[in-house]
């Protein structure tokens, strides 16, 4: 069932997940869709995710946002005191130096590797960190046994911090810990987008892929075609997955896979390295101090679900 409703406000809005917005020139959504939208969320029950350019809207836009409850994402650039989360590339963390909202960090393979030291500054500073590495589908063996050593690595500091008492949250080692089920992305499920042209699409990345590749609009609603494959019910393999903080990006799989139900084996290879060391962070730190005891993390002995399928009809 649908719970949130992100609306792009321009065709250049920053981007918060794994696509890239390709579009330069800037289209601010029309104010007669903007308030169209936020009356549909209303009527709806929705929640609103307002997503920024980078640049200051007018003033009868800021009203217009005002008007309902509502969570802001902004990028960097233009943060003030009413953003809720600030977006940066990760050549860019010294931009939040004095931000204390949660931060999405955006960034490639060869950047995070060269930056990841600079996070646990950043887990002192504000309560919430998220990394969206970008180039899942580049991932080669040698990258995932770095991207293990970092983890590890940043498990240290995290794992020293809550000893003192601190409470950070990096989404890549801390998530899995506190969640007790799936806590996927939801597009096309608990979320959907409207984008400046008054259609909505499963999430941004489907609109900035192809603009025609929409799933209704504010005058006739919203139909997504086979909306059951966008629920996890409908996911052969991540139903019987535990790593719960998997995104199971939907667009990463019809991109990787061409099935939006089945994630790539380089999805659930990263997802699984962060589960894993998400195990050994919450285990280190009950050395130290009761700590989630009801929690549970179980050993494994692979990376990919789909090595150890099994037949999915009888389960």
């Amino acid at each position: 069932m649908l719970q949130y409703l992100v609306i792009l406000l321009d065709d250049t809005s920053a981007s918060f997940c794994h696509y890239t917005v390709p579009k330069a020139d800037r289209r601010l959504i029309p104010l007669d869709i903007l308030h169209a939208g936020i009356l549909y969320a209303m009527k709806e029950n929705l929640s609103v995710q307002f997503v920024y350019p980078n640049y200051t809207l007018p003033k009868e836009y800021l009203e217009a946002i005002d008007s309902v409850d509502h969570y802001n994402i902004v990028p960097a650039s233009i943060m003030d005191n009413s953003s809720d989360a600030v977006v940066v590339d990760s050549s860019e963390i010294e931009k939040t130096k004095d931000v204390h909202v949660p931060i999405i960090i955006r960034t490639d393979k060869k950047s995070f590797f060269a930056n990841y030291s600079k996070l646990s500054h950043l887990l002192r500073q504000t309560n919430k960190v998220d990394v969206v590495v970008t180039d899942i589908d580049k991932f080669n063996d040698k990258d995932f046994k770095l991207y293990k050593e970092v983890l590890r690595e940043l498990a240290k500091n995290i794992e020293t911090m809550y000893v003192e008492g601190l409470s950070p949250q990096l989404n890549i080692l801390t998530d899995r810990m506190m969640l007790k089920e799936m806590n996927n992305c939801g597009a096309g499920n608990t979320t959907i987008t409207l984008a400046p042209n008054g259609k909505f699409y499963v999430c941004p990345a489907f609109y900035y892929e192809d603009a025609e590749d929409c799933c209704g609009d504010l005058e006739l609603g919203i139909d997504i075609k086979n909306k059951q494959l966008y629920e996890l019910a409908y996911a052969p393999i991540c139903r019987h997955c535990d790593a719960w903080q998997c995104k199971r990006c939907v667009w990463i799989n019809r991109k990787m896979t061409y099935d939006i139900t089945t994630p790539s084996h380089e999805q659930c290879v990263l997802a699984h390295i962060e589960r894993n060391e998400s195990w050994r962070v919450l285990e280190s730190i009950r050395k130290e101090k009761d700590f989630y005891p009801e929690q549970n993390i179980p050993e494994i002995e692979y990376l990919d679900p789909y090595e150890v399928r099994v037949d999915w009809r009888k389960m």
